[in-house]
């Protein structure tokens, strides 16, 4: 019992050390999962034909902003990981179907998963090119993959409010 417990308790132990030792990125690979379902339950939710809706003629389409989802996604975890950014083989369109909006979303959260698994907190200080060619810290490309995210969701979720629907975060547990 004895050994047990002291090997859960080193085990425990080196998690967090693990933990505390690249904590920023550690958060950003914590909160890409829980992300990941709720913008793709969201998109999932709104009905196909609900794709060409925007509120207003000054905001995108719903398939617009799935499709600036995917965008943000693929360049800045290309970023994040220094590889290259993904590119589909014939360019993808708000028109597309639902369901290769929805599939190419799902890849590209596949996609910031394995470019996450590439850095550690030890490069957050090196420079990378931001958008519109600018240089920056690498902590600033995982700060606004991170916001991203949270807008990115925050938009879905009024669209789909705005057609009737709850988004994911506010439907009732099951």
């Amino acid at each position: 019992m004895k050994t047990a417990v002291s090997v859960l308790l080193l085990l425990i132990s080196t998690a967090l050390f693990a933990q505390e030792k690249n904590p920023v990125t550690f958060v950003v690979k914590q909160i890409l999962p829980r992300q990941q379902k709720n913008l793709v339950s969201a998109v999932e939710e709104m009905p196909a034909d609900k794709f060409s809706y925007k509120p207003t003629e000054q905001q995108m389409t719903f398939g617009h902003l799935v499709l600036h989802i995917i965008g943000s996604n693929n360049h800045l975890c290309a970023t994040i990981g220094n590889m290259p950014e993904v590119k589909p083989p014939m360019p993808l369109k708000e028109t597309d179907s639902k369901d290769t909006l929805v599939a190419a979303l799902k890849s590209s959260f596949d996609f910031c998963s394995t470019a996450l698994d590439k850095i550690d907190d030890s490069k957050l200080g090196d420079e990378v090119e931001l958008f519109g060619g600018r240089k920056g810290p690498m902590a600033f490309a995982l700060i606004a993959l991170t916001n991203d995210w949270a807008d990115h969701y925050s938009s879905a979720a009024m669209y789909l409010r705005l057609n009737g629907l709850l988004p994911p975060t506010a439907q009732p547990k099951k």
